[in-house]
């Protein structure tokens, strides 16, 4: 049974789903036909698009809205200005934006666009395409959009582009008009301001015309292989090309994004994974990076067997990596990474961008809102996998990670996982809560429930989640089920809060038989708390103290003391030193609780 064949049963089910499910839980469609006419002398092209939108909701729908991101690219737009008022604007934009002549901006327009044949009327602002309707689309009803646009490919600056740094050609990312996303909280029709993405799950059917000199990869399977060749086609050998165009066909299906990149000077190899699924690579004819993208493809095929073990498995026939784009960035069943690198970081951007197939691309949480939930997971699972791919034998992954984010936490800049990833007022602030808090928020809960339940939980997360749009109370409520624990209090301190994890050891006092140490809980977030005993002769005892909230106890705890409730500030953990002295007492000794101040968790008891 084919991995399309499993998709597609899986569309079935989850259709039955939607009658069945209890939570009410419910996501639109979209299936989108589009042809381009792509002019590489000017960067320009003409398309058409016809989409059919689904609507799913109990709600009934008088308006619409497309994202129409190229026109980020032009001087005074939000991104523009953005990034010439923040106070750490991004290296690769900073004020190129509004340098940009007439001939190097990029842009997107409709030019004509119906609803079930009816003329529509629209406007365009900024990113966001504004379309009243003629007729609402009602609950459970289907409407046809048909659209005629054009675009302009901008210079490469963020993402998107012509001619990168590499001398990649075309980076075509966020490249037509794409549906924004209407959920149970409404529509998210977010200008493009400088952050990711969210997108309504359905199917792409893409035609692309293209001088024929152009070598083209990206989302969804090649439908005319033998017609474009290089390397597409199933005899392996090349065809002769006529005319001054090629048209290349790909079909995506359930999938929230299509994107496409071209070179004249692409190598493109393949190879096949151990679960079946082709692995294809495109890179430009520089011998000086040539031997890293060779030896970088037996090490994707391994990262894939690392992600599908620890995560789930991989639903589609084949995943891309590209050279093009300005440094890492995922996107549906493909990646563009920027490739003139060391082999080690090349490996690792493969890696992260990679597991983002799995979240965002399957798991597909609106990134605006929680981008932590990518970008930290994310970084979690990619460093357990460089960790076994590279052979890199650390013993705590994540000790860059926990130090970012206490630095952080300690800076005064910090703000709320919740804030929408546009909202923060430093860059550097946005990067560390969404790759470095976000990864500790797993690495934590690890801590909090034990590794194995972290495993068991992130596996059944993807069986219950993937192909949907899940929340973090969704992963959160999966963490409770498999493992016993009470949570909530988690969630909400460490994502809606900027409250801090500082525990103390306040004082020790040694008494006939029994040693008492005072504990206090100096910041705000509860925890559980380990504290590893040494004694004099080289013996050591871990003491376990229970959170009360949460209400469970780890299962692999020894010496299980009484539990601690958060409105206690103090704890007095007895000690029976009847045989031994105490040489040292330590809170964490794993390093997993993310702790501000780790200065005070260690007391070393004098002669």
């Amino acid at each position: 049974m084919t991995k399309t064949f499993l998709t597609i049963a899986f569309i079935f089910s989850f259709s039955i789903l939607f009658a069945q499910n209890s939570t009410g839980y419910w996501q639109q469609h979209v299936d989108y036909e589009m042809e381009i006419d792509f002019d590489a002398k000017d960067y320009q092209y003409d398309g058409s698009q016809v989409l059919e939108y689904t609507n799913n909701s109990p709600d009934t729908l008088k308006r619409v809205f497309y994202h129409m991101y190229f026109n980020a690219f032009q001087p005074g737009s939000e991104m523009d200005v953005r990034s010439r008022t923040i106070e750490d604007p991004d290296s690769r934009v900073g004020d190129r934006i509004s340098k940009l002549s007439d001939e190097e901006i990029g842009f997107m327009r409709a030019k004509t666009l119906r609803q079930d044949g009816e003329k529509l009327n629209f406007k365009l602002v900024g990113t966001v395409l504004e379309v009243e309707l003629n007729e609402p689309i009602l609950p459970k009803e289907s409407s046809t959009f048909k659209m005629d646009f054009e675009g302009q490919v901008p210079i490469q600056i963020r993402r998107s582009g012509r001619n990168n740094a590499e001398g990649v050609e075309l980076s075509m990312t966020q490249w037509y008009p794409k549906m924004a996303e209407y959920d149970f909280e409404g529509w998210h029709a977010d200008p493009y301001i400088g952050r990711e993405f969210h997108g309504v799950w359905g199917n792409f059917d893409v035609k692309i015309s293209i001088d024929k000199d152009f070598i083209l990869g990206g989302s969804g399977y090649i439908q005319n292989p033998n017609e474009v060749g290089y390397g597409y086609e199933d005899d392996g050998e090349k065809v002769r090309r006529k005319g001054k165009k090629l048209t290349w066909h790909f079909n995506a299906s359930n999938v929230h994004d299509f994107t496409w990149a071209a070179d004249k000077d692409y190598i493109h190899d393949k190879i096949t994974g151990s679960d079946g699924t082709t692995l294809h690579f495109l890179y430009k004819d520089n011998e000086e990076i040539i031997e890293n993208w060779k030896n970088l493809q037996s090490k994707t095929s391994d990262i894939l067997d690392f992600f599908n073990e620890h995560i789930g498995p991989y639903p589609y026939d084949q995943y891309s990596v590209i050279q093009g784009g300005d440094g890492g960035m995922e996107y549906a069943m493909c990646t563009l990474i920027t490739g003139e690198r060391e082999f080690g970081s090349l490996v690792g951007v493969t890696a992260h961008e990679m597991a983002h197939s799995w979240f965002q691309h399957i798991l597909a949480t609106d990134e605006a809102q929680h981008e932590w939930m990518d970008e930290g997971f994310t970084s979690y699972i990619s460093a357990l996998a460089m960790n076994e791919v590279m052979d890199q034998n650390r013993d705590n992954v994540f000790t860059r990670t926990y130090k970012g984010y206490t630095s952080l936490a300690n800076s005064g800049f910090e703000q709320p996982q919740t804030t929408h990833a546009d909202r923060y007022e430093y860059n550097r602030a946005y990067g560390v809560t969404a790759y470095s808090k976000g990864a500790v928020f797993l690495a934590q809960l690890g801590y909090l429930i034990g590794q194995e339940n972290l495993d068991n939980t992130l596996n059944r997360y993807f069986d219950e989640w993937k192909f949907k749009h899940p929340t973090p109370n969704d992963f959160i409520r999966i963490a409770e089920k498999v493992s016993g624990a009470e949570l909530s209090w988690y969630l909400n301190d460490w994502t809606r809060t900027t409250n801090t994890i500082d525990y103390a050891i306040k004082g020790v006092s040694v008494e006939p038989n029994t040693t008492l140490v005072t504990l206090e809980r100096v910041a705000l977030t509860p925890m559980p708390i380990e504290v590893k005993v040494d004694f004099k002769g080289g013996t050591s005892e871990l003491y376990y103290i229970p959170l009360r909230i949460m209400r469970w106890t780890k299962p692999d705890a020894t010496n299980i003391e009484e539990d601690w409730a958060w409105a206690y500030p103090t704890y007095t953990l007895k000690i029976p030193t009847a045989q031994f002295e105490i040489e040292k007492i330590e809170i964490d000794p794993s390093g997993l609780m993310a702790d501000v101040n780790r200065e005070d968790n260690v007391k070393v008891l004098e002669e």
